[in-house]
């Protein structure tokens, strides 16, 4: 009954038989008219949100992550786009859908992801990460949860701008795919026109890494065929401003392994003679970067694409807002040798992303551990190839004096080196893309997402998050970010959530591309 209804509530939205309003709108009338759409309709649009975000969505939860697809499917041909699904054996398929304008002379893809980072719901305040709620503030400026409100024929919804919605990909990625849908839906109430044709990917393995992506579409080339590529995924840039962004850092990923005795010994007896992997893991990560974040390595800078002109330009236009952030995350003293955080971001960096050595706590043991575990990633730049970053880190490693294998060391490996790591590679890995700051669409968009929001964008070379950009590029297609979730979403982590006045912002700047995109 509930699709039933949606798609009848759609129904009504006749398109795309729409009559021409007299006159052209500029990029901010159509806005304008997105948003009085929006205010008429915040609660439908609320609970088709609040449905999708219901749907468990870790990409290897086949069940479910097939459901999340078969959902969009409802949401897609309710818009009348036709939709075809893109198999993938165990996994979610890639949803492919399209919708022709017959007066277009351009085609825009749409890409998004419907799949989010695993979930420990004991971390999650309300404890229930794939049941929606909302809270008046951010939870850590005291946001109160409430009641989502209820709407009427005497009394219609109204959701405030700073409240927020808690739920699993909130931010990353359901909501850009509902902002992209309603806009769609404002455009038909208003009888505004869409000036593009549009296909949307919407792909389920991308917090997976994407691994099947690649195959799935040169498989269907013939469905791909556009002039530019836009991607939703990313927060806007944390000053809160809207955000255009031209690259991303690609990913390598590996976990490192230490040993010390076969088995862990009482501390007493044998600490200070049997060798602790704690500190030998230790040791080796600190000789991987210096004090200011350097890193170490050798080579690891000599590959990296520099910027042109204009991207350099774009920097140093950039808010400059690492003061505050300082203060916001509570730390004084950042990395980078007195860069800003947006220069670093066109640069490789090396991270620790997790440790771990027997107990700490309450079950902390007086005990030499049998092993000490990390693992790292390492995002890449433009120009850096993956496969060769792990070769430069398994070079430093053995400069350490250290016997590197990839498999669980045998007696004899470690009774005959005295430092001995296990270092494997992470199953997926890829590069860096970005898109020339200079190309006439690229130069359209951002003076189409200016004149939307009244001329705040923030322009940026490189987003510092990793998405599969490089497949689209490969294809030929030249593609640009256009993110519309708040910074401070909690993105990868416990209490992801999305405030809702930058939903209701990207309804309106995807509503004004979909219908004033020229070049």
């Amino acid at each position: 009954m509930r699709n039933v209804a949606v798609a009848l509530l759609i129904s009504l939205l006749p398109y795309p038989a729409l009559a021409q309003k007299p006159t052209a709108l500029s990029p901010a009338q159509v806005a304008q008219e997105v948003r009085d759409y929006r205010m008429d309709n915040e609660d439908r649009i609320i609970r088709e949100l609040n449905e999708f975000l219901s749907i468990p969505n870790i990409a290897t939860d086949t069940s479910n992550i097939q459901k999340n697809a078969a959902h969009l499917v409802e949401m897609l041909e309710a818009r009348g786009i036709e939709t075809h699904l893109l198999p993938i054996s165990g996994r979610g398929p890639v949803v492919f859908g399209k919708l022709i304008t017959p007066e277009a002379k351009r085609t825009v893809m749409f890409y998004a992801h419907y799949d989010g980072q695993p979930v420990d719901a004991a971390a999650w305040t309300d404890g229930k990460p794939f049941e929606p709620a909302l809270r008046d503030a951010a939870i850590e400026a005291g946001g109160k949860r409430i009641p989502f409100p209820e709407n009427s024929a005497q009394r219609r919804a109204v959701y405030d701008n700073n409240w927020r919605i808690y739920a699993r990909s909130s931010s990353d990625d359901k909501s850009p795919i509902v902002a992209l849908l309603a806009a769609i839906d404002a455009l038909r109430a208003k009888q505004i026109p869409l000036g593009v044709n549009l296909k949307v990917i919407f792909e389920g393995e991308e917090e997976a890494g994407s691994p099947n992506l690649q195959r799935t579409l040169e498989l269907h080339k013939n469905l791909l065929g556009a002039d530019l590529l836009i991607t939703g995924d990313g927060p806007v840039h944390q000053s809160g401003r809207p955000l255009v962004f031209f690259g991303n850092r690609g990913i390598l990923g590996f976990q490192m392994t230490t040993f010390g005795p076969i088995h862990a010994l009482h501390s007493g007896h044998y600490g200070n003679w049997a060798p602790n992997p704690g500190f030998e893991l230790a040791r080796l990560l600190a000789s991987m970067k210096s004090e200011d974040g350097h890193v170490l390595i050798e080579s690891f800078y000599d590959d990296v694409v520099p910027l042109g002109t204009a991207e350099k330009k774009a920097l140093e236009e950039m808010p400059n807002n690492d003061a505050d952030l300082e203060r916001e995350l509570q730390f004084a003293k950042p990395e980078g040798g007195g860069k800003r955080l947006v220069e670093l971001l066109q640069l490789p960096s090396l991270n620790i992303r997790g440790l771990r050595s027997a107990y700490v706590g309450e079950q902390a043991q007086n005990i030499v551990p049998e092993k000490a575990e990390a693992a790292l990633d390492v995002r890449l730049v433009k120009g850096e190839d993956p496969d060769k970053k792990f070769e430069q880190v398994l070079a430093h490693i053995r400069k350490q004096g250290f016997y590197v294998t990839s498999a669980a060391p045998t007696r004899e490996e470690r009774l005959s080196h005295p430092y001995v790591v296990r270092v494997v590679k992470d199953a997926w890995n890829y590069r860096a893309s970005r898109t020339s700051m200079e190309l006439p669409v690229s130069k359209a968009l951002v003076q189409l997402v200016q004149d939307t929001t009244g001329g705040t964008v923030v322009i940026a070379p490189t987003l510092g998050g990793s998405v599969p950009m490089y497949i689209f590029e490969d294809l030929g297609l030249p593609w640009i970010g256009v993110p519309i979730v708040n910074y401070d979403n909690h993105q990868h982590s416990s209490d992801e959530n999305l405030r809702l006045g930058h939903f209701w912002r990207g309804m309106e700047i995807y509503g004004a591309i979909l219908a004033d995109l020229t070049w």
